[in-house]
């Protein structure tokens, strides 16, 4: 398969792969030998792919019920101050975890030398999760909550159809039948009054792009480079926590800094379980692929609604 030259998801992906030609062949078969795809999967695999998912759906559960009892006035209202807490500490936690025991970053030793090609990787995933959070947070000002949950459904067929022209994943009529049936099931499942904002559908849609666009650049860093999923949170974490940052200057408001400080045990909590979901996260994509992860999601939001 022959991309074209100018496709930014292949520049990217070139730039991981500095001693091997850069072609979509490449990535299949990196991403093949590390998932034991084209072979049957031993019981051991099977076992480590549902635990993965199961623990991931657990802990994004565990966060989403806490971060909805910290968004009450009495407690934490801040989500991108909050946000911005969960990266500072997953940073810290990987610099600490690194320094202790090094052993557990595998692929950390691979990237010395290699900063200038992997920022042409991690500075976009940046980028893509500024984009993702101003647009879902601007969306919810013009639209329904049922009208951008339905819109969300097409999450699916967006990372497949960016996957494949990456060369993560192969179009084909099976898998494009499957994933149009999950999309329209979900879809049926979204309930409430549709309000539609051509501004708030706008917003929604670039930030469903950047989303969509930064779970398949982790997948290029995971598969491509090899990276496990703590060498991997090291480089995003940090990037994401620069983001939040400048986001939290323009929201700042005075009574934060009471808040926090009335706060600080739970608040500590709750960026311990984000951490844990940063990893699981990285190591889904890793084990799953993209794709997976999307639908793994949709799983995950179906038995919440449940």
């Amino acid at each position: 398969l022959v991309q074209p030259r100018g496709n930014h998801l292949l520049e990217w992906q070139s730039a991981l792969q500095t001693s091997q030609p850069s072609t979509s062949t490449t990535m299949v078969a990196q991403r093949s030998e590390a998932s034991g795809e084209g072979a049957p999967m031993t019981l051991w695999q099977c076992t480590k792919k549902f635990g993965l998912v199961l623990a991931y759906i657990s802990v994004s559960t565990l966060l989403i019920r806490f971060n909805k009892m910290m968004m009450q006035d009495d407690h934490f209202p801040f989500a991108i101050v909050l946000s911005a807490i969960h990266m500072l500490v997953s940073s810290v936690l990987c610099g600490v975890l690194y320094l202790v025991a090094p052993s557990m970053f595998p692929a950390m030793e691979s990237t010395k030398g290699q900063t200038a090609s992997l920022m042409k990787l991690f500075l976009p995933i940046g980028a893509f999760f500024a984009v993702m959070l101003y647009g879902s947070n601007q969306a919810y000002r013009f639209c329904s909550v049922a009208l951008l949950q339905f819109m969300k459904e097409a999450n699916v067929m967006i990372v497949f159809l960016i996957s494949c022209a990456a060369g993560l994943q192969s179009m084909n009529r099976v898998r494009l039948a499957l994933i149009v049936w999950v999309i329209a099931g979900a879809t049926i499942s979204v309930s409430g009054d549709l309000k539609f904002s051509l501004i708030g559908i706008a917003f929604q849609a670039a930030s469903q792009l950047a989303e969509c666009a930064r779970v398949v650049l982790g997948e290029i860093a995971l598969s491509g480079r090899r990276l496990d999923p703590l060498t991997y949170t090291s480089f995003v974490a940090p990037l994401c926590f620069v983001v939040l940052s400048v986001a939290s200057v323009f929201t700042w408001e005075a009574r934060i800094v009471p808040a926090m400080g009335s706060c600080w045990p739970l608040i500590l909590m709750n960026a311990l379980v984000a951490f844990a979901l940063n990893i699981l996260v990285a190591a889904v994509i890793k084990e799953i692929s993209a794709v997976g992860f999307v639908l793994t999601g949709l799983t995950k939001d179906i038995l919440i609604v449940v």
